[in-house]
């Protein structure tokens, strides 16, 4: 059995339903095996890059590991990509399991399984994941919306902090609806609107619906000649952040280039402080993105030389 250190604090994803479903699992199997409950805080990514690690023990959730996370006492739960390899902390990873399974893998096997929680996981799976071809992928997106839509920590309040009372949740109804009334209208405002950025990455504007399930349909009938898709939201704080979707694994690498990371085919960044608004931000993703111009010609030996100044007095 997996011995764990027990922890200062746990610290998981707020953004997400991975997050979330985490989070209260980590928590939970605190309180199993030391009697107490931990702290749970729930952080964006960005406020997330920025919060300093002192806690001499954590648990971490859904967060990419990196060099500053390898911190004896640690132990991180990701399926991301990792920057670092861990000398000091514990890594749990694997890239096919959401957080959320790596952390009721050890619920289960320290007594805290339950029917409503198996349910609960398989569809946090096939969410975050994005298993679109899964049987469940609708209401999977439902159960996920449901964090996008009303926030980590209402939701939170809402279920009381018990898990399982999210499943079959009266707000689902809420989702669904908005999934079969808005997508089908934000589908086609975004295929008409599709912005390019590079020959090869494009904007889609999403006024009304479901930005992941949009641009998901795009990338598989409407996007054209473009691989990778860009969504923009501008978040309470005043950051943009860019969220970006593509079949074939690009997603990430773009995204690296804005010092962001996630998955091959669903990544994230969030874009410099100064960028405040939408139209601030094509501009700036234009310039970031722009495929390397080709060099100009070398001009070497004094053939060149004295062609150029001959060049230089025609066109005086």
């Amino acid at each position: 059995m997996c011995v764990l250190p027990k922890p200062n604090v746990i610290l998981t994803h707020e953004s997400d339903l991975d997050g979330l479903v985490s989070g209260l699992l980590l928590q939970r199997l605190a309180r199993k095996l030391f009697a107490e409950e931990i702290r749970l805080e729930a952080w964006h990514t960005h406020a997330w890059q920025n919060r300093p690690l002192d806690e001499p023990a954590a648990w971490v959730a859904d967060f990419s590991f990196d060099a500053r996370m390898d911190r004896p006492n640690w132990v991180v739960f990701d399926h991301h990509p990792a920057s670092a390899q861990p000398v000091h902390a514990r890594l749990i990873h694997d890239p096919g399991k959401s957080a959320g399974r790596l952390c009721y893998d050890l619920c289960c096997a320290n007594g805290l399984q339950s029917d409503a929680l198996d349910r609960l996981v398989q569809l946090n799976d096939v969410a975050d994941l994005f298993l679109h071809e899964h049987a469940d992928f609708e209401l999977a997106s439902d159960y996920a919306s449901l964090v996008k839509a009303y926030h980590f920590w209402n939701l939170h309040e809402v279920i009381g902090g018990e898990l399982e009372r999210l499943l079959d949740h009266p707000l689902l109804e809420v989702m669904a609806t908005r999934r079969r009334v808005e997508n089908p209208l934000g589908l086609e405002c975004s295929r008409r609107s599709l912005q390019p950025l590079t020959p090869e990455i494009a904007y889609v504007p999403v006024v009304v619906g479901n930005p992941n399930q949009i641009v998901h349909e795009l990338l598989y009938n409407g996007a054209g000649h473009f691989s990778t898709l860009m969504t923009l939201a501008r978040r309470g704080n005043g950051l943009v952040v860019a969220s970006l979707r593509s079949r074939n694994g690009e997603a990430l690498a773009v995204a690296g280039k804005l010092q962001g990371g996630g998955h091959p085919d669903a990544a994230g960044a969030t874009l410099p402080r100064n960028i405040r608004s939408i139209p601030d931000a094509l501009d700036y993703l234009r310039r970031v993105l722009a495929p390397p111009t080709a060099n100009p010609p070398c001009i070497t030996g004094m053939a060149g030389l004295l062609e150029t100044f001959d060049n230089g007095l025609k066109a005086g």
